[in-house]
């Protein structure tokens, strides 16, 4: 934002007063400032308002359809007492359109951030005849609302900017939808929803998270004349507010006082199941499972094809239809998101049973609700026809069942099933338990003996240090806070100098023998301490120390040591000081920092550590979680491949493995894999395309979203190259470095390489040669797999299992084919 560094001495102007483009508005309280502006890369005028203590987050914009051309605008009164802004042949391009008449009118700018307009001898607070307040833009500051005024028909609802430097009216609004219950919602372009919560239930709205916060203090108010939401704050030392940014998402922002930064404390939408009807018609979206999305019980997909390629929008239909007779029922379903209220009816004043008696007589209704859950449920809500936009819900402190109408058929079938699931579980943990108690005392003392000789076995076979627990404790000042790097579910990383180790006695000779010289006296290493809930047991433990200590390649991470004792599991690896490749290139500002030059010999240098673990190692590894997030960076910005908690080992002639648990992240993972448990080393080689595109974009593969169609990354640069724009993939930060012939390249072999079939991509040795070589013919890529998924409109990545990570962290691997 560009400003002028003048201001008048002042939070308020008279009817006779003005504010020249230059000038600013104070609040009393040193907290808002009020003037013209324009933002970044912009060339256009704006009368808006905007923290003092940070000048770039602007929090609302008075003419924000009609910017200025020049730097002549002011702010005055006209001859009507309204408050206006004059261009520079005096036309009025804004104006309050207050319909109250005053005298005397002033302008104040309150220290909430509110512009109020009141009569000069008014000396009641809150009598104002306009506040900016009633008109938001895209920030909701404490104090303002977010609902409708029944009496006056007044709406309040935030509407994003086109862009970071265009505040004009955006594609998105957030507000609250008043149809026989509240619910909030985010439309885009209008009326197609992005977002919503469940309806209001008297504690809540279901499905959207109730948290308990020490920053602000939310209200709702749901009564005859007025439904809306506000927040107050709550310290004074925090500063919060609520935002709609250009892409639809909604964010609560927080600014402490001593920082100059706003950090993200919450987002919507969260995950893909916060998607509108991201699972279709009668679809339960399912956050953290896999399949994500489920048809309600009695319901099928209607498109199996579809659900199969994770096209979900289609929905589910009935296995039996309804035929308006008695025998009809309900089957009860818990901690869901109720559905879009399309097409409901409401009365308050019913019982749960006569709601269920009345949907039984129309023939229309499909489900029923209690309308609100305090004092143990009262009223009726009930559907008509489809359901749509249900998922599991997080919600935990109220009970709000939804009754779903099915035919006899198909809740006999529903009851036969649990009973017969009731009497084999029944009878299988009598069983069990019988053969348990015996097994138990054998196992104990099997497996301490295989332990013993196990892993006294293993030992004799790492060529890697083993420390002792004393050691490491020492070297890490016990553990200290300060050493701390990162922390996550796995446990906790350290950083250590390699002298520390090194001045503990008998440590020298068995780093001097192990390490042949690696550790220098000044070399930072990093220690990862496995926590107990790591779920991590001593074999497998071993079995990654030990496949790690075979795989040496200048572009795979290396392993330096591990320690062993008691439940304690540690491993010492080589410190990686430039952190992981996403780093760096997801990211605005630090994506300037990596030149094409570098992200190009990134590139080659993944491919060549993959081609180790694929061909030239001892041992055929197949990573199975190659993605941006694991590729490590040196001091001299190497690439390391990382992680090795996945992978799998293959021998003899084995090309191809199937697994029925399916682990791995999506956007990196290979059709073939996320479908039918398929893995080989053309998996890899998809992820590798993947990670190709992402280094020349900027973006990533999932959440990808563009204003013109619904593909996801892969699928928009498949477009681009197909047309013969592929440059027009490159990111903004690489405008002033790239090789127009490398980076044609690099996404015509990342588009090879992410073909649906595995067949149809090429080994790691055709990569590097295509990569390496200007002369190389390169094959034409077919269509890739998942062109048509659509990615979650989120930055967060989106796992089968995404375990908590911290990185520059090497995890446990299975050496095992299968």
């Amino acid at each position: 934002m560009v400003v002028l560094n003048f201001s008048i001495a002042s939070d308020i102007i008279s009817s006779s007063e003005s504010i020249k483009d230059g000038e600013k508005l104070v609040s009393s309280g040193q907290s808002f400032e009020l003037g013209f502006f324009s933002p970044e890369n912009s060339k256009y005028r704006y009368l808006g308002i905007w923290y003092k203590f940070s000048p770039e987050k602007v929090v609302w914009v008075a003419n924000r359809d009609k910017p200025l051309a020049d730097s002549d605008g002011v702010l005055t009164f006209n001859e009507k007492r309204n408050l206006v802004v004059l261009n520079r042949s005096k036309s009025v391009i804004w104006s309050s359109n207050s319909s109250s008449v005053l005298r005397n009118p002033v302008a104040r700018l309150l220290d909430s951030g509110n512009l109020v307009v009141s009569e000069n001898t008014s000396r009641r607070s809150g009598e104002y005849s306009w506040q900016s307040f009633d008109y938001p833009t895209d920030t909701l500051l404490a104090g303002m609302r977010i609902g409708w005024s029944l009496k006056t028909g007044l709406e309040w609802h935030l509407t994003s900017w086109k862009s970071t430097n265009d505040p004009s009216t955006g594609d998105y609004t957030y507000g609250i939808k008043v149809n026989e219950l509240p619910e909030f919602e985010v439309l885009k372009r209008g009326t197609t929803k992005t977002f919503r919560t469940g309806p209001w239930n008297g504690f809540c709205f279901t499905g959207f998270p109730v948290t308990e916060s020490t920053l602000s203090k939310p209200m709702f108010v749901y009564g005859e004349t007025d439904v809306y939401l506000k927040f107050e704050s709550s310290r004074d030392d925090i500063t919060t507010i609520i935002t709609l940014n250009q892409s639809g998402l909604l964010q609560r922002l927080l600014r402490k006082k001593e920082s100059s930064a706003w950090e993200v404390t919450i987002s919507f939408p969260r995950d893909p199941c916060d998607n509108y009807g991201q699972c279709g018609a009668n679809g339960v979206c399912r956050s953290n499972k896999y399949p994500r999305c489920q048809c309600l019980q009695g319901f099928t997909a209607m498109s199996l094809e579809e659900w199969q390629v994770l096209n979900l929008t289609s929905g589910c239909i009935r296995k039996a239809p309804l035929n308006c007779s008695q025998e009809e029922g309900f089957l009860k379903l818990s901690m869901l998101k109720l559905p879009d209220l399309i097409d409901v009816w409401v009365n308050k004043n019913m019982s749960l049973e006569e709601c269920k008696a009345e949907c039984l007589k129309n023939c229309s209704c499909t489900a029923y609700s209690n309308s609100d859950v305090r004092g143990g449920g009262s009223g009726c809500l009930m559907w008509f026809g489809n359901l749509i936009d249900i998922r599991e819900s997080e919600q935990v402190d109220y009970e709000q069942n939804i009754y779903i109408k099915l035919p006899a058929s198909e809740l006999d079938s529903i009851h036969n099933t649990v009973n017969k699931k009731i009497l084999l579980t029944v009878t299988v943990a009598s069983v069990i338990c019988g053969l348990l108690i015996a097994g138990i005392l054998f196992s104990i003392i099997w497996k301490r003996r295989i332990r013993r000789r196990g892993l006294q076995n293993q030992k004799e076979d790492i060529d890697l240090p083993s420390f002792d627990f004393s050691t490491i404790a020492v070297a890490t000042g016990h553990f200290s806070q300060t050493n701390m790097i990162g922390a996550g579910g796995f446990g906790s990383v350290y950083k250590v100098m390699s002298y520390k180790f090194a001045s503990l006695g008998n440590m020298i000779n068995l780093i001097e023998k192990n390490m042949q010289g690696n550790l220098s006296t000044g070399q930072e290493i990093a220690v990862k301490r496995l926590s107990r809930s790591s779920r991590q047991g001593l074999e497998e433990f071993m079995n990654e120390v030990l496949l790690i200590a075979k795989l040496q390649h200048r572009n795979l991470v290396g392993l330096l040591g591990y320690c062993i004792e008691g439940e304690e599991r540690m491993l010492i690896y080589e410190y990686m000081p430039n952190k992981s490749l996403d780093y760096f290139i997801f990211d605005d500002e630090r994506s300037f920092l990596l030149a094409w030059k570098s992200r190009f010999a990134i590139a080659i240098g993944i491919a060549r550590g993959l081609l180790y673990l694929h061909q030239d190692s001892k041992l055929q590894v197949i990573h199975r979680d190659l993605k941006i997030s694991n590729i490590l960076l040196d001091a001299d910005l190497n690439p390391k491949i990382s992680d090795f908690g996945l992978a799998k080992i293959f021998g003899g002639h084995e090309r191809e493995a199937r697994t029925k648990k399916i682990i791995g992240t999506y956007g990196y993972m290979s059709p073939e894999y996320a479908f039918d448990g398929k893995f080989s080393v053309k998996s890899d080689v998809f992820s590798l395309g993947v990670i190709l595109l992402e280094i020349v974009s900027g973006k990533r593969n999932r959440g990808f979203c563009h204003p013109d169609h619904e593909y996801n990354l892969l699928g928009h640069a498949w477009l681009l190259w197909s047309a013969g724009r592929s440059l027009e993939l490159l990111h903004e930060s690489l405008r002033d470095s790239f090789i127009a012939s490398q980076v044609e390249r690099c996404i015509h072999v990342g588009l090879v390489c992410v073909q649906k079939c595995p067949e149809d991509r090429p080994t790691m040795c055709s990569v590097i040669f295509m990569l390496v070589n200007e002369e190389a013919i390169l094959p034409q890529p077919k269509q890739p797999g998942f062109f048509k998924e659509r990615g979650p409109s989120s930055t967060e990545e989106s796992s089968i299992r995404e375990e908590s990570c911290t990185r520059n962290i090497v995890t446990i691997t299975m050496p095992e084919g299968r």
